[in-house]
């Protein structure tokens, strides 16, 4: 059984459709959600799923990722887990983070990578005229929003649309998307999965 810890910075929707989803015959279970804000709200959903929590508010870091890392890494080795799923986790994490969790860390983005990296994809996505935007789950790697992708889902982009209007369509999705990629994933499955 795979031991699977969350890092979030906000409400934890994506977090509540993790933890929900690995009951059953699910090859894994959560066992710790973590936020640099100890007030962010998916904590305390966190709690109320039973889920261990705890936190680093990044603040007293200012100006040292590195140190803030440590401090986080030093709370993830006490919890022991094998996979590192992002769900919202706002904080950009140096390359030997990243290069600690290679192969067992996950993220979800709310753009159909390589298309839209960092922030405001949706208005991005609208102000290009695509045709449809989505979100992706991915392997983290050094590089902003990159690594190998293990799922993407799909969704129309619909006259009229406002960044909120496609942002809600893209949120459907990402609970959908995130549970099915890491179900595979803690079964050793990183063939992607794409979703419509």
């Amino acid at each position: 059984m795979k031991r699977v810890a969350i890092l979030l910075s906000g409400g934890g929707s994506n977090m509540v459709r993790l933890v929900e989803s690995m009951t059953g015959d699910h090859p894994a279970r959560p066992v710790l959600v973590m936020s640099n804000d100890p007030q962010a709200g998916g904590l305390d959903k966190a709690r109320a799923l039973g889920v261990a929590t705890d936190a680093v508010d990044h603040r007293p870091f200012k100006g040292d990722r590195a140190a803030f890392e440590a401090a986080l890494q030093a709370k993830l080795e006490d919890a022991d887990p094998d996979i590192l799923c992002l769900a919202g986790f706002m904080r950009i994490l140096t390359p030997a983070f990243t290069q600690a969790w290679a192969g067992r860390m996950l993220n979800i983005h709310p753009s159909l990578l390589p298309k839209y990296r960092g922030l405001d994809t949706h208005a991005r996505a609208i102000d290009a005229g695509d045709a449809e935007a989505g979100c992706t789950v991915h392997e983290v790697t050094a590089e902003l929003d990159d690594g190998p992708i293990l799922g993407q889902a799909r969704v129309p982009v619909l006259p009229g649309d406002t960044p909120d209007t496609l942002a809600a369509r893209v949120l459907l999705q990402e609970h959908r998307l995130y549970p099915a990629v890491l179900r595979r994933f803690a079964a050793g499955d990183r063939t992607p999965i794409t979703l419509t």
